[in-house]
């Protein structure tokens, strides 16, 4: 069997630990290596086509983000062994590491958007047993990530199960507040990028989606926005709003709600 990748390095199994598998790949979209984590349950062993869920970080961080902030993959075992969840992996990619963050757009030299919607599947199904490219697919993140999941999530509607996002951002302007790079390098492919034009775009294969965000979250009146322009477009959603900032200890907290969403479409 063909690789989709030029080269592909996965971490030693003998020094795994808690189900977690590490992944580098030459990136054609990306014309480097990228990296991603895996998640890959033990109650999935003997099944090849795992649900998997794309989790997107935000700016700053990496593919380790999820599993080393939050606890991720720990969050979705206890969930699984627990029957709250079928068993499911956990795809957890870098942005593409560029600048402050890529804010998973098409650049014009690379594509970091195709790098998530075509690629990281393909890695994770080169990687583990447990996954193929028949695999349900869903799709999550936070503050850029969250920017991310909903506008890839809305765009390619058609390859994922479900949409979730906390506190996110919603315009690519809001990262003006985070990223020290010229919001112009960002609009090289596509025009002014933000969420709510891509659900309106493609409402017609709009997947299920949810959003939530902290009531002392800077971003909570951009989600609000959203959310009213959701309701009065009538393209169905559920936002929820809970205590907490724009912190890991808040996504921590709610990824519960991402994989319950999603067990729930499964």
């Amino acid at each position: 069997m063909s690789s989709a990748f030029r080269t592909i390095k996965l971490t030693d199994p003998r020094f795994e630990r808690d189900g977690l598998r590490h992944v580098t790949v030459k990136s054609a979209a990306l014309g480097q290596r990228a990296d991603l984590s895996l998640f890959l349950p033990v109650e999935g062993r003997g099944v090849s086509d795992l649900p998997v869920v794309i989790l997107l970080h935000g700016v700053y961080g990496s593919h380790w983000s999820w599993a080393l902030n939050a606890g991720a993959h720990l969050t979705a075992a206890r969930m699984i062994a627990a029957g709250e969840i079928p068993p499911l992996v956990l795809a957890m990619p870098s942005d593409g590491l560029w600048g402050d963050g890529s804010a998973y757009l098409p650049h014009l030299e690379q594509d970091f958007e195709k790098w998530i919607v075509e690629e990281v599947p393909l890695a994770a199904a080169e990687a583990s047993e447990l996954v193929s490219t028949e695999s349900s697919l869903f799709i999550a993140g936070l503050s850029m990530g969250g920017f991310g999941a909903l506008r890839l999530g809305a765009k390619f509607g058609e390859r994922f199960g479900g949409i979730s996002a906390h506190s996110s951002i919603t315009k690519l302007e809001h990262l003006e507040d985070f990223v020290e790079e010229s919001i112009d390098c960002y609009q090289a492919v596509e025009k002014e990028p933000n969420v709510l034009s891509a659900i309106l775009q493609y409402r017609n294969i709009l997947p299920p989606l949810r959003f939530d965000c902290g009531e002392q979250d800077s971003l909570l009146m951009a989600n609000r926005d959203l959310h009213r322009a959701l309701e009065e477009a009538e393209i169905a959603h559920s936002y929820q709003e809970f205590p907490g900032g724009h912190e890991w200890p808040y996504w921590e907290a709610h990824l519960e709600e991402s994989l319950r969403f999603f067990g729930a479409q499964l």
